[in-house]
């Protein structure tokens, strides 16, 4: 993985605990606070599914690539 993508890939995660920190020390009532844990929990898996698609197409572009020759 080169630096730029280590390095993105470290933002974000960092992004997303500094959110969840934020989130768990907002003065909120229970139920405000537990669904935006819910919504924050939908985005970030949904960001780790996307990121897990493009990665797939990346490695299989690539393997056939390395199948084909070029």
């Amino acid at each position: 993985m080169s630096k730029t993508k280590s390095w993105m890939t470290g933002a974000i995660i960092g992004g997303l605990l500094g959110s969840a920190l934020v989130l768990l020390y907002t003065p909120a009532k229970g139920s405000e606070l537990k669904n935006k844990l819910q919504d924050a929990a939908q985005k970030f898996r949904e960001e780790v599914r996307l990121a897990g698609e493009e990665k797939r197409a990346e490695l299989e572009a690539e393997l056939n690539s390395l199948r084909s020759g070029e």
